[in-house]
């Protein structure tokens, strides 16, 4: 006796393979976080009085949502460190991350709009990254050794911009997908 193929009939194994659990895995990294990386300071104090802040805006159930959220806050301005009207923050950096932490989108934040960054296209691609951006640090140390704050911040808000391309692998298609979209431009 053989057992014959039907060209319509897909076994049940095949079906929660290809699509039962990367729904489930996609499940267990939401909601979304979204985060502001930015330079706070103090109403009339100087530049070696700023420093770095980082402000969770929120979350969300998708990419795309998390997307349209973030860019809605950023062109509102209103995002802040606290209550504190004195307080000024200036964002420049926004972060998408997934519940494992994972880096699903980021962009950097410029005349009140997301310029979201488009993701590394390979691991090789990231190891380069990773390398420029450490080296971006280490200038931003040395700067800060020196008492150069304002050159030591522009070294780290750098390297955030190389490091805001290191989307986790998981997410890497996602995220290409999503920048491909009209709206997303």
């Amino acid at each position: 006796m053989t057992l014959s193929h039907q060209p319509g009939f897909t076994a049940i194994g095949a079906i929660i393979t290809r699509e039962v659990l990367p729904q489930l895995r996609h499940a267990q990294k939401l909601p979304l976080r979204l985060s502001c990386i930015g330079t706070a300071s103090y109403e009339g104090l100087d530049d070696a009085d700023e420093f770095d802040r980082m402000v969770v805006i929120g979350q969300s159930a998708s990419a795309e949502e998390a997307m349209n959220l973030a860019s809605r806050r950023v062109a509102r301005g209103d995002i802040r460190v606290s209550t504190d009207e004195t307080l000024r923050f200036r964002p420049r950096v926004i972060t998408i991350q997934d519940t494992d932490l994972g880096l699903v989108l980021a962009g950097e934040v410029r005349a009140g709009i997301v310029l979201w960054q488009q993701p590394v296209a390979s691991d090789a691609e990231a190891r380069r990254i990773v390398t420029d951006a450490s080296r971006l640090r280490g200038l931003a140390f040395a700067a800060s050794g020196r008492g150069d704050h304002r050159a030591a911040r522009d070294h780290r808000y750098r390297a955030s911009l190389l490091e805001a391309r290191l989307v986790d692998p998981y997410w890497r298609e996602t995220a290409a997908e999503l920048l491909r979209l009209p709206q997303a431009a």
